[in-house]
């Protein structure tokens, strides 16, 4: 491997041998490649001696000791620099001395954090998601020192104050460095600062537990197969199975959400989602506990009459067939389901019959390269954590450009994060030699593989999610920032998720469904044109109640955000039938179309 004060070389831009071209053009190559992706899954996971990626510096299958070994020597290399920088005379500052060094190692580290922070989310080893955790500990904590530093401070500020002459990036990197320092205080008195940094800390130890906790939570809940009915068998064959011949429900995303969609036993869906919103709760209330806004009410005052009357439908249709019981948030997405049945001829389960994952994911590379101007090229030998993992190299198709690299890690396994999301392994940069640093991205996702044959169906909603997350690949890989503190995913964070967003529209026209879909017996049948005119037409269903619980979440903020000693609890039972028109039976019980998008930027990212 590279030695992490290596600049990246010059890449070549030729396919390699052993590569596996991904270049799409109509429908008789998409059908080729959908064929050629699903045997590529079985034929290209040899125990050939795996090679490094060149010019990518994150680091696989790190053992224990070499996770904090290395932790170790990120933490002295950044001090190493850092004493440097603040070793510089006010009246010597220039922009070679104080913010490139900074700027080089910010990118020439970031790659190696990752490498040790990573390994708690994918690792299938508990001792090595231990010791990732333990690692990015105390990396954050000497990240938090190196925050705390005055005479770096001081330096950057006498450079800034210099006004040398340098471009718009550059100006706005020293200026993010301010900020970085100000924020923790530096500008403030030495009582102030203090507060500050008690806070601070007291934060992120705060936020790095309940997070754990979550990703710990082990908790499931037992079934009989009739207190399941109405979900499909290929998902009853995927649950795990006791001795007792009950099914194992676990409250992973993938298995709450099943179940609150498709469920018709109203006891089981208030049983799952009552325990999924109490999940952790002995240990993250108490780390929780550890102005309501005029604009928010105004808006959640005009939405409730049209609110008012999208509940109403959903009361009548559980009335229908429970009988007078009060509706509860765990009834929103089964009801839901219901009414989109009705009224829009959508039947998502039959609908998941054209979402084969292999083809799901080919139609999406097909989309993002003719959108974009790429080419995808797979590097069938490349070193990874597990062998569901695959790795692509991205090139500008007109220049042949060596872009960047990403990692898929789509499939549920034992340890591995329970969230979709994307997580940048290494940022985009150029360095003051000219050379390029070129960006890594990991998409981790959690479906299921195909068992026996048989594909695995993809349910509308995860289409929708991996699409999203798809497009925050490419948007990291194509950013073309300089340094790596403005590079990919490292935007503002009110902007972080608007390109994504945007790309969710291309799932719902009709020319990129056909595209992306293909009935799993027969992919040359695509789903057909009435269906993609209903999902248009649904995708704007329910929108008040939609709306009314983003304004929930918003309300719920600011109050603990603005006020000291606020019952947490007791807050969100009185919010939420002010705000969501119903009553919630307990704290964070929120299943209504429930999206988790998760982005990892851990201080040590901002510092370093």
């Amino acid at each position: 491997m590279q030695s992490e004060g290596n600049s990246e070389k010059k890449m070549n831009s030729k396919p390699k041998k052993g590569s596996n071209i991904v270049l799409l053009s109509g429908a008789a190559a998409l059908l080729t490649l959908a064929v050629s992706l699903a045997i590529t899954v079985i034929n290209n996971r040899r125990n050939s001696k795996k090679k490094d990626i060149t010019g990518c510096y994150f680091r696989v299958n790190l053992s224990v000791s070499e996770i904090l070994k290395l932790a170790d020597r990120i933490i002295a290399k950044s001090k190493e620099v850092h004493d440097a920088v603040a070793s510089v005379p006010i009246d010597k500052v220039t922009y070679k001395n104080v913010i490139s060094p900074l700027a080089e190692l910010e990118a020439q580290q970031f790659p190696l954090v990752q490498s040790c922070v990573v390994p708690k989310l994918v690792s299938t080893s508990y001792k090595v998601r231990k010791a990732s955790a333990e690692a990015e500990k105390k990396i954050d904590a000497h990240a938090s020192s190196c925050s705390k530093r005055e005479d770096v401070y001081r330096v950057v500020k006498a450079f800034a104050a210099k006004g040398e002459r340098m471009g718009a990036e550059a100006r706005c990197y020293a200026q993010c460095l301010i900020k970085d320092f100000e924020r923790n205080g530096l500008n403030l008195t030495s009582t102030k600062r203090e507060e500050v940094q008690r806070l601070r800390a007291q934060i992120d130890k705060l936020s790095f537990q309940y997070v754990q906790n979550l990703n710990d939570d082990s908790t499931y809940l037992l079934f009989l197969e009739n207190e399941l009915a109405g979900l499909p068998t290929e998902f009853l064959k995927t649950l795990e199975k006791v001795e007792n011949g009950m099914f194992k429900v676990t409250l992973k995303s993938h298995h709450v959400a099943a179940v609150l969609e498709l469920c018709k036993i109203g006891k089981t869906r208030r049983l799952l989602a009552m325990t999924y919103g109490k999940r952790c709760a002995k240990v993250n209330l108490s780390v929780l506990e550890d102005l309501v806004l005029e604009f928010l009410e105004d808006i959640s005052s005009s939405l409730s009459n049209l609110a008012n009357k999208e509940l109403a439908v959903l009361k009548e249709l559980k009335k229908q067939e429970e009988g007078e019981l009060p509706f509860g948030v765990e009834d929103l997405l089964y009801y839901v389901k219901k009414v989109e049945q009705q009224e829009f001829d959508v039947d998502f389960g039959a609908l998941k019959q054209y979402f084969p994952v292999n083809l799901v994911l080919s139609g999406i590379f097909k989309i993002f390269q003719d959108l974009f101007g790429l080419r995808f090229e797979e590097i069938v030998d490349a070193g990874v954590w597990n062998s569901d993992v695959r790795v692509f190299s991205v090139f500008d198709l007109s220049s042949g450009e060596l872009l960047g690299y990403f990692y898929l890690d789509m499939y549920t396994r034992e340890g591995k994060y329970v969230q979709t999301c994307v997580v940048a392994l290494q940022n985009g940069s150029v360095a003051l030699n000219g050379s390029r640093q070129i960006p890594v991205a990991l998409l981790i996702s959690q479906l299921q593989k195909d068992i026996g044959g048989i594909p695995s169906l993809l349910r509308f909603s995860e289409v929708v999610s991996l699409f999203h997350e798809f497009g925050h690949v490419v948007q990291h890989l194509c950013n073309r920032a300089s340094f790596a503190r403005l590079s990919g995913l490292r935007v503002d964070p009110d902007f972080v998720e608007i390109p994504a967003q945007m790309l969710e529209n291309w799932c719902y026209e009709s020319f990129s469904l056909k595209l992306i879909s293909g009935f799993h017996q027969d992919i040359t049948k695509p789903i057909k044109d009435e269906i993609c005119k209903s999902l248009k037409r649904w995708r704007y269903s329910f929108s008040a109640l939609k709306l009314k619980q983003e304004v929930l979440y918003c309300l719920f903020d600011q109050i603990i955000h603005s006020a000291e000693n606020v019952d947490i609890v007791e807050l969100f039972k009185h919010l939420h039938p002010k705000v969501s028109t119903f009553s919630c039976s307990c704290f964070g019980l929120c299943a209504f179309r429930r999206r988790i998008l998760v982005y990892f930027f851990p201080p040590s990212f901002r510092y370093l």
